[in-house]
């Protein structure tokens, strides 16, 4: 199944996207829910299915307004050059990194968040707002030290994400948050899609593209460290919690890394799509 956040006549709700119809759980579920990370976490969900079964009282898609998928995550932690073509990009043009034996994280806050077909925003003081797609996995249930082989049993969905950075400011220093956290940067959606449909998330194919032009093309096979690997990490560190969000890494193709460099502009249109869940489209714009 798909889930989304959204607005719906100027109210925030989410609700499940099926056959091109949005049916609203604030409605279906008599508010027991306020949020979809709420729903992840509670035994309703494995009964997703017939709970929301079509009905008369849905909606086209097409009057919604979608917001991030988990629209305020407690933590959102994103891997840094997971993909080794992207490292030895990074290191191709300049950045002094080495592989390491643990996954470089960092944290994004969830202000910087947009939803789909939402503008993302290039911020006054740069013109260097670049692209990266990536796979988002979305935690739903709550665990500490979780074995790599129970990983999978803690996750909700899964879903695309944008983790476009502002490349002059992440370089500012060694630690890249200042470039990963300027408002309307990390573009999450369209929507969750259940493991069920996922199958083996190890798998996918994952394709960015800027005004139809391909930049980023690659599998999720490619990465360094697994999903099972970064639950397993980052649940050593943190608590997860329903509606945490782990973004796995982007594969080579960004575009800091080309020559000349390529930075996004006002006007561009971006899309991530991740096999399996779809497409995730952002319009670029000044802030």
């Amino acid at each position: 199944m798909r889930f989304v956040s959204c607005l719906r006549d100027g109210r925030e709700t989410w609700g499940a996207a099926v056959n091109d119809r949005f049916m609203d759980a604030r409605t279906i579920l008599n508010d027991r829910y306020k949020t979809l990370e709420e729903f992840v976490s509670s035994s309703d969900y494995a009964r997703r299915e017939a709970l929301f079964q079509p009905k008369e009282s849905s909606w086209p898609l097409g009057v919604i307004r979608y917001l991030p998928v988990i629209v305020r995550p407690e933590k959102i932690i994103l891997v840094a050059r997971n993909y080794l073509d992207h490292h030895n990009e990074a290191v191709a043009a300049g950045l002094k990194r080495e592989i390491t034996k643990y996954p470089p994280i960092f944290l994004r806050v969830w202000r910087s968040q947009v939803g789909h077909e939402t503008p993302l925003i290039r911020p006054k003081v740069s013109q260097e707002l670049d692209w990266e797609g990536e796979l988002a996995v979305i935690i739903g249930k709550t665990g500490r030290h979780i074995s790599e082989k129970d990983a999978l049993e803690y996750v909700a969905g899964y879903s695309a994400y944008n983790d476009a950075s502002v490349r002059d400011w992440q370089f500012h220093a060694q630690q890249i948050a200042a470039g990963k956290n300027f408002v309307g940067t990390g573009a999450f959606g369209p929507w969750m899609v259940t493991p069920d449909e996922i199958g083996d998330p190890s798998a996918l194919k994952i394709e960015t593209r800027v005004n139809g032009q391909v930049v980023q093309s690659s599998s999720t096979s490619h990465l360094i460290f697994g999903i099972p690997r970064l639950i397993n990490y980052m649940s050593t560190i943190f608590d997860l919690v329903p509606g945490d969000v782990i973004v796995t890494g982007t594969p080579s193709g960004v575009g800091f890394a080309r020559k000349p460099p390529r930075f996004l502009v006002p006007g561009d249109m971006v899309e991530v799509e991740l096999e399996k869940i779809g497409i995730l489209r952002n319009p670029v714009k000044d802030e």
